[in-house]
């Protein structure tokens, strides 16, 4: 199985991280910010990996550390339990309906993280929340994990709707490419032989 736990602890935030990306996408979430929790049951969920988070952080300030952190430290999490990528398909892409609204995301597990974010809401909030806070924690999962992703939302009315399709599409684009193909097993799908950048 692979499993990986991650204890992130700043001067802003105090982080526990643990994810087996073999699970059947049950989850233990609790970052004290309610909407951040609801968007990353979705993605424990949809992408069947399980996930424990437990953060505490300066929410007296606001949510900024506590969301970027959770991403940072969910990254640095399944990137350890990718260990050397052997065997894994790389790639994963996913159109994700949600009603009014679609979205879309593709990553590559490639070692070189970089984010493309093409996602904008009408609305500050979507309940405590900020709303500009969602580029931060896709920003941090990409950076921790070294994944390349492009997220994009394609349209949509509803903010909640939008950034939960966003959420889940990356859940299903994740489950492809952390996939173990059993035409390359113990073989990095790389013609350098190695996926660490």
């Amino acid at each position: 199985m692979r499993k990986a736990s991650i204890e992130r602890t700043t001067k802003e935030t105090q982080i526990s991280v643990s994810v087996n990306l073999d699970g059947s996408g049950q989850y233990e979430i609790s970052t004290g910010i309610g909407f951040l929790d609801h968007m990353l049951e979705q993605l424990s969920r949809h992408s069947l990996m399980d996930v424990t988070v437990k953060a505490a952080g300066d929410l007296h300030i606001d949510g900024h550390h506590t969301t970027e952190d959770v991403g940072i430290a969910m990254g640095q999490a399944v990137k350890k339990a990718l260990g050397d990528r052997a065997g894994i398909t790389r790639y994963g892409h996913a159109y994700l309906p949600m009603d009014e609204t679609l979205s879309r995301a593709a990553l590559d597990i490639s070692g070189r993280p970089y984010l493309i974010w093409k996602v904008d809401f009408t609305r500050d909030k979507l309940g405590e929340m900020d709303t500009e806070l969602f580029r931060e924690w896709f920003a941090g999962f990409a950076g921790a994990s070294g994944i390349t992703l492009h997220v994009e939302n394609l349209y949509g009315v509803n903010n909640h709707h939008i950034i939960e399709s966003c959420f889940k599409a990356l859940a299903k684009a994740l489950r492809m490419a952390i996939t173990l193909d059993p035409r390359q097993e113990g073989i990095v799908p790389s013609t350098k032989g190695t996926l660490g950048g």
